[in-house]
């Protein structure tokens, strides 16, 4: 846990869920232009046989149910990483075009701290591309495309609580987790990316997933949605909490020659049998590109929060709640 010093939120309770629906309404439209995107539905459960939900680093748990008249058992969603591919096959969407949803999840695994909730929420969008465009340079001028979105929306938040005074770089550096590794050989990735947020500001950490020269791996990434030679971390500098700070993980999604090689070196390639992963071996799923943007997390990030748990509702200890208030940290 973090606890800035002298910390007081320059918004009282009421203004801030003034202000979230202000960064809400305004980001998801800004979003959605930027990248052609529709907004759709998306579910809270899938079925565990689907294999469709999103296994994260693979070893956290998934809060999951029996049903009454059903059979098999329901798993909550992590995220939605896996489904929107699926999504856009089947509600047919072309070249160019993409979806967005409001994604509500449990990972009931996650550490909670200032950052950390076990209530993630997330815009999770997706969107069809052709061969030609898994490339890196693609993946940079979308990523310019949602940094330029995040800081139009800061601008219109300012300019309605003028008592707010976040800034965003528009300008992107780009780095590789190896180039950050040989960088900062000595540092965890934890440590490297403070270094490096803290220098440059807003900052696209490249190729997470894979392991690097030093046989560690910068973060884990699931083997079957994002090519890791083509993701990465959406990262600026938080001012309130001294530290760098994730907006958002995205990337290229993968194509067959790369899912069944991630599957490979994990040593799941079990999961080929399933349905979603047929559909990329095959070529029956479109090629795409995604990610997930956190809400609570911008919302933070753009009102200036020191907690998370000051712009959503969630579970904290009693020992978190209190040390948060003795630091006046008013958690909703």
């Amino acid at each position: 846990m973090i606890y800035p010093e002298a910390y007081k939120s320059k918004l009282t309770q009421r203004e801030t869920q003034y202000a979230i629906k202000t960064v809400k309404d305004t980001f998801q439209l800004k979003l959605s232009k930027a990248l052609h995107l529709d907004r759709i539905t998306a579910p809270i459960m899938v079925t565990k046989a689907s294999g469709i939900n999103d296994d994260l680093n693979g070893v956290e748990r998934k809060v999951h149910f029996t049903m009454k008249n059903i059979d098999g058992e329901a798993e909550v969603v992590q995220s939605l990483a896996k489904w929107k591919r699926m999504a856009l096959y089947n509600y047919g969407y072309e070249h160019g075009e993409g979806i967005y949803t409001d994604m509500n999840a449990i990972r009931r695994d996650d550490d909670t701290d200032n950052l950390h909730s076990l209530f993630v929420d997330q815009w999770d969008w997706c969107k069809v591309i052709s061969k030609d465009e898994r490339n890196v340079e693609f993946l940079k001028e979308t990523v310019r495309k949602i940094v330029k979105a995040i800081v139009e929306t800061n601008e219109v938040v300012k300019e309605k609580y003028p008592m707010l005074s976040f800034e965003m770089n528009k300008e992107v550096f780009f780095i590789t987790t190896q180039q950050l590794e040989d960088l900062y050989p000595d540092k965890t990735p934890r440590e490297r990316e403070n270094e490096i947020v803290k220098s440059h500001g807003t900052t696209f950490i490249m190729q997470i997933g894979g392991t690097l020269k030093s046989g560690k791996k910068h973060d884990g990434r699931a083997p079957d949605y994002d090519d890791w030679e083509l993701n990465g971390d959406i990262f600026t500098w938080n001012d309130t909490l001294k530290c760098a700070f994730e907006i958002s993980s995205m990337g290229i999604r993968v194509d067959a020659e790369s899912l069944h090689r991630q599957l490979e070196k994990e040593n799941c390639l079990e999961r080929e049998k399933f349905p979603f992963h047929k559909g990329i071996l095959e070529g029956t799923l479109p090629l795409t590109v995604g990610g997930g943007i956190g809400q609570s997390r911008l919302c933070m990030l753009l009102l200036q929060k020191a907690h998370i748990g000051e712009v959503q509702c969630s579970v904290w200890s009693d020992e978190m709640r209190k040390e948060c208030k003795d630091h006046n940290i008013i958690l909703l």
